[in-house]
């Protein structure tokens, strides 16, 4: 059982389990979309950057541990351990790896503002950027004195943005990435909570998922936040926006809460299991599909109310989920990434999958 996934690196993402770091498998290519290392940094770049540790390429950086994905117009990209960046031009059939990433921490969170322009963030206080669309990135932020990993970054434009992390460690930037500043979260707090996730609402409102059931919002882009007692006591490793305003918090022991008023109030909904839920994404069918421990991706026809929940026979961890070409969504978490169909009832009568007992 993991004891905490977003600072922990399978889920808010740096999966700590309560035996230790879960072990790095270096699972079959067969069955699994295959990856194709990129060239390593060139000359002239290494020179310029010459004390910075580069990702060494690898044919299984699309199959060891990924902890965040997103899209960037069409392009599918996902980060996670030993500084690994994937991308996928073909809806999730096969993966590519960055050519140029300075640094091998493990890589926390993705966020990108326009299909060319984003930000990745892990542990040492680590922040990179890509003007490319992920081929190739820079490292804008480093803070190793910190031993706060960044845990979750968003953008209110290009320009400005906040990266949100471990022990309320919060830094902010004016300027694309070029300066960052410290600050808390909530002006005068000593609240050391781990912040987990950020996100921004349909109509603007940034939400912070955090531990102890707590979440924080702002109305003025981050200027100021307030915290909103969701009458939760554990913590919530996730959180997304859905296309209606709708917003969801996820976390703990299966238990997801919803707002239908921008995170004013929340609500318990019935989230079909037990397990711990780390990621999630709306289709563009309106389907939310969420994943979690012990194989669990759960899917939502009904806005998010409820989810019927697909068990997966490897019941190993997942944490980010995109929608992939053919039907399928692409889940990312302990073994990299897997392929399956888009909904339950397709997922159900595919090799290797069975609806958990009561569900």
């Amino acid at each position: 059982m993991l004891s905490y996934f977003k600072s922990s690196s399978l889920m808010g993402k740096v999966l700590t389990a309560s035996a230790g770091m879960f072990a790095l498998v270096a699972v079959s290519l067969a069955g699994v979309a295959t990856v194709t290392p990129a060239a390593a940094a060139d000359d002239a770049a290494a020179a310029d950057q010459s004390k910075l540790e580069y990702a060494t390429p690898s044919k299984l950086s699309a199959h060891d541990l990924l902890l965040d994905s997103t899209m960037a117009g069409n392009r599918m990209i996902a980060v996670g351990q030993f500084g690994h960046v994937v991308y996928s031009d073909d809806g999730g059939k096969t993966w590519i790896q960055a050519k140029t990433v300075p640094t091998q921490v493990t890589l926390t969170t993705v966020y990108f503002v326009t299909d060319k322009v984003g930000f990745a963030g892990g542990h040492d206080g680590t922040v990179i950027r890509t003007d490319d669309g992920g081929n190739t990135w820079t490292l804008v932020y480093h803070n190793i004195e910190s031993q706060s990993p960044i845990m979750s970054i968003y953008f209110t434009d290009e320009e400005h943005g906040l990266a949100v992390g471990a022990f309320s460690f919060v830094v902010e930037t004016h300027d694309g990435g070029k300066t960052w500043t410290q600050r808390t979260l909530v002006a005068g707090s000593t609240d050391d909570s781990h912040l987990n996730a950020i996100y921004a609402t349909k109509d603007g409102t940034i939400i912070v998922a955090a531990e102890f059931g707590k979440t924080f919002r702002s109305t003025d882009k981050g200027a100021t936040f307030t915290e909103v007692d969701t009458g939760y006591e554990g913590s919530f490793w996730g959180g997304m926006a859905l296309k209606d305003g709708t917003a969801l918090v996820y976390g703990m022991r299966g238990n997801v809460y919803r707002s239908s008023d921008d995170g004013l109030t929340w609500s318990k909904i019935d989230s079909g299991t037990d397990k711990s839920i780390g990621g999630g994404w709306e289709l563009a069918n309106g389907t939310v599909v969420l994943v979690g421990l012990q194989g669990y991706v759960g899917y939502s026809t009904d806005d998010a109310k409820t989810f019927k929940e697909v068990t997966r026979a490897d019941r190993l961890g997942y944490v980010s989920v995109l929608p992939a070409a053919d039907n399928q969504i692409a889940i990312f978490g302990e073994p990299g990434v897997k392929l399956q169909p888009d909904d339950a009832a397709k997922a159900l009568d595919a090799v290797g999958f069975k609806f958990s007992s009561g569900s």
